[in-house]
């Protein structure tokens, strides 16, 4: 029988989600330091995936709170600071939870049926989720400074948005995710099971 504490999480996933917590954290100042070419590798997503898969979507939704407040203190979110701090501080934060909470309540909604599926769907949504938020927020808040910026490049507003914003980054995420966030999922599963022999 698992303890529960004062908060009516067990032990193990207060541990669990402590843990992912720091990763996240870990993730995003090391993200900033990973390339791929011109775009940012972002593995940030992955804990946030593993935690709401783990430990449920209210974890998963402190975990996408805690990579947005991490991308406002790291300084990755300044150019849209300087044009309106409260639209970027609203899509940082909601983009974060959302992803994370959605994808909990994917992952809860299918565990039943297949628990492998369910985890990467999880996987699916999370990235997904984070950039729609993310391009939404800036046809809402920054629109005319997304519009400057595709004229610089030449570009139509909607192709810069998904082109010039989010492109390559979502690809590279939503690669990562799938790959990684299952098998981790996987690897804590087995752990979990040798544990309780």
């Amino acid at each position: 029988m698992q303890r529960k504490t004062q908060l009516g999480m067990s032990t193990k996933t207060m541990v669990l989600a402590a843990i992912l917590t720091a990763m996240v954290v870990v993730l995003q100042f090391v993200g900033q330091t990973v390339r791929l070419g011109p775009f940012m590798i972002s593995l940030v997503l992955i804990p946030i995936v593993i935690g709401a898969a783990t430990c449920g979507p209210a974890i998963g939704a402190w975990l996408g709170f805690v990579f947005g407040l991490f991308v406002l203190i790291c300084g990755d979110a300044a150019l849209f600071l300087s044009i309106n701090a409260f639209g970027t501080v609203v899509t940082v934060l909601l983009k974060g939870i959302l992803c994370g909470l959605a994808a909990g309540y994917v992952y809860k909604l299918l565990e039943e049926k297949n628990r492998m599926l369910a985890v990467i769907l999880a996987a699916v949504v999370c990235p997904v989720v984070n950039t729609g938020v993310f391009l939404i927020g800036c046809s809402i808040f920054f629109m005319d400074a997304v519009s400057a910026w595709a004229l610089s490049e030449g570009m139509g507003v909607v192709a810069y948005m998904f082109l010039g914003l989010v492109g390559g980054n979502f690809l590279v995420e939503f690669g990562m995710n799938i790959l990684l966030a299952p098998a981790i999922v996987r690897l804590i599963d087995i752990a979990e099971s040798r544990f309780k022999r």
